[in-house]
């Protein structure tokens, strides 16, 4: 059954908006070629290490999109991921020199 958007999810999507707004340019133009979400994750990992759902609430990209991308910017050397085995499993995401 679906629920009715509460007030602190329309607080969180505006800040995720506010977040991202420095780089709406340039998602828009990158948008056309399908790599939208790799700037976004970019930039959001300017601010420093993040753990995946710190990265999916503050970039607002769905868990699906959000590994795809994390993925191929660590296939690609622009980001590293560290895992903490440790109960409860963390993964952490940085920029690499390449990613910044």
């Amino acid at each position: 059954m679906a629920t009715q958007p509460t007030e602190a999810d329309a607080e969180e999507r505006s800040d995720v908006e506010r977040r991202n707004a420095d780089v709406c340019n340039v998602v828009g133009a990158v948008e056309a070629v399908g790599t939208k979400w790799k700037l976004v994750v970019l930039n959001d990992l300017r601010d420093g290490e993040k753990r995946f759902n710190e990265l999916k609430r503050s970039t607002g990209a769905s868990s699906y999109t959000l590994s795809r991308v994390l993925d191929d910017l660590e296939g690609t050397g622009f980001v590293d991921n560290r895992k903490e085995l440790e109960s409860p499993v963390a993964s952490y995401y940085t920029l690499t020199e390449k990613g910044g």
